[in-house]
C-alpha cells in the first residue's frame, strides 16, 4: 500500500496560514486532508438545525472546493475518533478503489479538557501501530507556559499577561505559515470524495446567515470609540470565525497590531483564557477562586426562565437574550450585563448561565465563555472584587442611550403590557453583597478551622 500522512481538520478550518496543515505538507508522504463529526460531540446537540454544525458544514464545503482546485480532497467521517483512528490504523484509508498505509497524523492543539483527553487516546492508539501523532500551535499567539512571570509562575491576573504578551510579540509570532507553496504534497484524488451530509447525521441546515470573514479597516479604526454600543455595528463579527479557525489569528492579530490597540487587547484576552483552561483545567467546573464556591445561590429555576426568555422586566437583559436566542449572538457589553444580572441580582450560579450561553452562541468557546462567566460572578482571575455589581440601567443610559438597541429586540418596551422588573435593583444589589460575603467568610472560616 502507497504510504500517506492524514491532516486531521478541527477548529482550523482553512488552508490558509494553517500550521499543521503547513508542517504535514513539509513531511515526507502524501497528505490527505480528513475531518470528523464527532459523535462524543454532536449527540449531545439538542437542536437537529444547530446553526453551528450548518457553519462547519459549509465551511468544510468551502475546503472541499479548493481542494478540487488542487486536485485533491477531503475525507469526512462520522462516528467517534478515537474508534475510527482503530480502525484507520489497522486498515488504512480508501481513496476511490485504492487502500492506503497512513504514516503519520498531524493536526493542531485544542486545549479544552475534552480535546486533550481525546487526543492523548488517539495518541495511544496510534503508537500501538508505529503512527505518529503530531500537533502544533494555530489557534492562539501564545499558548500554555509561553508567557510566563519573572519568577516563572502562571500570571492569573489580565494586565500583567498583556504586558508581558506585548512584550515578547514578535514578527516571527505573528508571520504565516505558507501552506500555498507546498500543496503539492497534498494526495493526489482523481475523483473528489463526497462530504457527508448534515441529513445522514440526523441534523438538517440552519437557514441563518453568518457574520463576513472580511473586517473593513475603518471598522477596526473605530473599534475602540464604538465597541461598547450595542445598537450600531462596532465590533467585528469575527468571534464565530475565530472560534472554527475559519480565519487566521495571526492574520488578525497583524491587523489588530497596525489599526486598534484596544482591537489587539481582545485578541490577548483570548490567548488570556486559553492559557487559564490549560493551565487550570478545574475551572471548567470550579471557581478559579475556590472559596466563591461556598457562595449559597438562589438558583430560583423561574426566576432563570425569565433570564432566558428575555422577560425579566429590565430592558437591556431582556433585548440581550432574545438578540442570543434569535441570533446565537450577542453584544460583549450586553454579555456582561445579562451575566452580571444572572449572578448578582438573581443569585444564580455562574454555571447555569454559562451552560445556556454554550447551547445558544453561535461562537461558543469554553475558555472564553467560561472565562467570561467567571468574571462577571467575581469567581474567576479577576483583580476586582465581588462586590462590582452593574447596574443595568446605567449601563443602558451610558451605552444605549437612544434605546436603538432595546427598541430593536423588546418591541413591547415602554408599554403597558411589558414585563415588571423580576427584582428591584437596589435591594438586590444589597442582598448580593450580603450573600457573597457570607459565603466568603465562611470559606475563609472552614480554610482556618
Amino acid at each position: 500500500m502507497q504510504k500517506i500522512s492524514l491532516f486531521w481538520f478541527r477548529r482550523d478550518l482553512r488552508i490558509k496560514d494553517n500550521a499543521g496543515l503547513f508542517q504535514a505538507l513539509n513531511g515526507e508522504h502524501p497528505v490527505l486532508p480528513i475531518f470528523i463529526f464527532d459523535r462524543h460531540i454532536l449527540d449531545k446537540l439538542t437542536s437537529t438545525q444547530d446553526a453551528r454544525l450548518t457553519f462547519i458544514h459549509q465551511a468544510l464545503g468551502q475546503i472541499q472546493e479548493e481542494l478540487v482546485t488542487l486536485q485533491s480532497s477531503l475525507k469526512t467521517f462520522y462516528g467517534k475518533p478515537e474508534e475510527i483512528f482503530e480502525q484507520l490504523s489497522q486498515d488504512g484509508v480508501e481513496i476511490n478503489g485504492t487502500q492506503y498505509q497512513i504514516q503519520k497524523v498531524y493536526t493542531n492543539h485544542d486545549y479544552e479538557p475534552y480535546a486533550t483527553d481525546r487526543d492523548q487516546a488517539v495518541a495511544e492508539i496510534l503508537h500501538k501501530k508505529g503512527i505518529d501523532f503530531l500537533t502544533f500551535k494555530d489557534q492562539v499567539i501564545f499558548e500554555k507556559q509561553e508567557i510566563l512571570s519573572n519568577t516563572h509562575s502562571t500570571y492569573t491576573v489580565f494586565t500583567p499577561y498583556s504586558k508581558k504578551w506585548k512584550a515578547l510579540v514578535s514578527e516571527e509570532a505573528l508571520a504565516s505559515y505558507e501552506v500555498a507553496q507546498h500543496t503539492q504534497q497534498l494526495l493526489e484524488v482523481a475523483s473528489p470524495l463526497s462530504l457527508i451530509t448534515l441529513e445522514a447525521m440526523g441534523f438538517t441546515p440552519n437557514p441563518q446567515s453568518f457574520p463576513s470573514k472580511t473586517v473593513k479597516r475603518n471598522l477596526i479604526e473605530r473599534y475602540e470609540q464604538q465597541r461598547n454600543f450595542p445598537g450600531i455595528q462596532g465590533t467585528s463579527r469575527l468571534s464565530v470565525h475565530l472560534r472554527f479557525g475559519t480565519v487566521s489569528i495571526r492574520e488578525v492579530a497583524r491587523a489588530a497590531q497596525k489599526y486598534s490597540e484596544t482591537w489587539l487587547n481582545e485578541l490577548i484576552w483570548r490567548d488570556f483564557y486559553m492559557m487559564i483552561l490549560a493551565n487550570f483545567p478545574r475551572v471548567v467546573t470550579k471557581s478559579f477562586k475556590p472559596a466563591y464556591d461556598k457562595i449559597e445561590w438562589r438558583n430560583n429555576e423561574d426566576e432563570f426562565k425569565h433570564w432566558c426568555q428575555g422577560t425579566t422586566g429590565y430592558p437591556i437583559v431582556d433585548a440581550g437574550m432574545r438578540e442570543l436566542n434569535t441570533t446565537g449572538f450577542m453584544h460583549n457589553r450586553v454579555r456582561m450585563i445579562v451575566a452580571s444580572f444572572l449572578t448578582k441580582h438573581l443569585l444564580i450560579d455562574w454555571r447555569w448561565g454559562e451552560a445556556y450561553f454554550a447551547e445558544k452562541l453561535l461562537d461558543f468557546d469554553l475558555a472564553a465563555n467560561n472565562g467570561g462567566w467567571q468574571w462577571a460572578s467575581g469567581s474567576g482571575c479577576d483583580a476586582a472584587p465581588y462586590f462590582r455589581v452593574f447596574n443595568p440601567y446605567t449601563q443602558t443610559d451610558k451605552f444605549d442611550k437612544d434605546r436603538t438597541y432595546i427598541r430593536q429586540w423588546v418591541p413591547e418596551y415602554n408599554q403597558a403590557h411589558y414585563a415588571k422588573p423580576i427584582v428591584e435593583h437596589k435591594f438586590a444589589r444589597q442582598r448580593a453583597l450580603d450573600t457573597y460575603k457570607a459565603g466568603l467568610e465562611k470559606a475563609k472560616a472552614l480554610t482556618n478551622g
